[in-house]
């Protein structure tokens, strides 16, 4: 699965901080139990110091099975008096090492399997925790799940549709639901289409917080901070900070943009949008698109063409109701 550089980075630089304190911590326990036992100290010197005695006796051509023999004996004998030192005076007998967060990989992000470089689970989990650091940085993630939406703020009266608010919404947090315990990088690409205020966003990020936690990477933007960040690095004719930000937008698993059609809409932001869908859909990558727009605005503002994909390859839910964020604060002031 695909992070931006950016979480990569963040992720290892989480990983690397924690091999460096467990390698700090050890060389501090390993002054305190010299200093408390200083023969501790000599036996670990030894058998530093029969390593080092290993490596000569292959440089200088010696009988290398003989001596690697005297060596290996000599070295298991020391560990052997060192372990017992360590527990008559009550120390573990790993005392003298660090104490890895991540014993598989001792805190490096990766490991040996099978003669193969493996990605260990404690960085996939760091790279988790960072995507959902990011999100949370501009949007309410960490409030928004499934739990957390309520359908008691949708009338149940029924409508000319011959179904109420209620049961609308009820049918689209179920498709939501679904949507996000099977979702995997071939989903379909959704389209949340609905006024102010009935929920989009909250189930898009609650989709956001399932998809993390499976080990999937996401990237949640709104539409004028997207276009404003790429028109900015393209006019100032930074491309290298918006080909870095056009590839973490086609390259994450899932992409979510809110309120599309709130942004300035020029000829730039017109294209962007539409090669930035159009791409991760010649990927067979989904998105999640949030808009308070008609089908009639969104081919008014972005093209009959545009619509054409979004209609033709997006799972359409069309929110009902009435304004949630006014119906909960009038309850608060109640």
């Amino acid at each position: 699965m695909s992070y931006s550089k950016q979480i990569y980075t963040q992720a290892m630089d989480l990983i690397n901080s924690r091999r460096l304190n467990a390698e700090k911590d050890a060389e501090i326990k390993q002054t305190e139990i010299y200093k408390a036992d200083p023969e501790i100290e000599r036996i670990n010197k030894e058998i530093s110091a029969s390593g080092i005695a290993a490596a000569r006796a292959v440089f200088y051509g010696k009988d290398v099975n003989e001596e690697m023999g005297k060596l290996k004996m000599k070295n298991l004998a020391l560990q052997d008096e060192l372990k017992g030192r360590l527990i008559s005076k009550g120390y573990p007998v790993n005392a003298l090492e660090p104490q890895y967060t991540c014993t598989k990989c001792n805190d490096t992000g990766y490991y040996e399997k099978d003669n193969k470089t493996v990605v260990c689970d404690c960085l996939k989990n760091a790279l988790i925790k960072c995507t959902c650091d990011e999100i949370n940085a501009s949007s309410p993630l960490s409030l928004c799940t499934f739990e957390s939406f309520s359908l008691s703020n949708y009338d149940m009266d029924v409508s000319e549709n011959s179904s109420s608010p209620y049961e609308i919404m009820s049918k689209i947090l179920n498709f939501c639901i679904q949507y996000a315990n099977g979702f995997n990088a071939n989903s379909k690409s959704l389209l949340l289409r609905g006024a102010t205020g009935l929920g989009k966003t909250h189930l898009s990020l609650a989709i956001a917080n399932e998809v993390i936690n499976k080990g999937y990477s996401v990237i949640y933007v709104s539409a004028p901070t997207i276009l404003s960040k790429l028109e900015k690095q393209h006019f100032s004719n930074d491309y290298n900070s918006e080909e870095e930000t056009l590839n973490a937008l086609l390259e994450c698993d899932l992409l979510i943009i809110d309120d599309l059609g709130t942004e300035f809409v020029n000829n730039f932001s017109v294209t962007e949008i539409y090669n930035i869908f159009n791409s991760r859909l010649l990927q067979g990558k989904p998105v999640i698109i949030n808009t308070n727009l008609t089908l009639k605005e969104i081919e008014s503002n972005y093209s009959q063409r545009f619509l054409s994909r979004l209609v033709g390859c997006a799972i359409r839910l069309d929110f009902l109701g009435r304004d949630v964020r006014t119906i909960d604060r009038n309850k608060k002031n109640f």
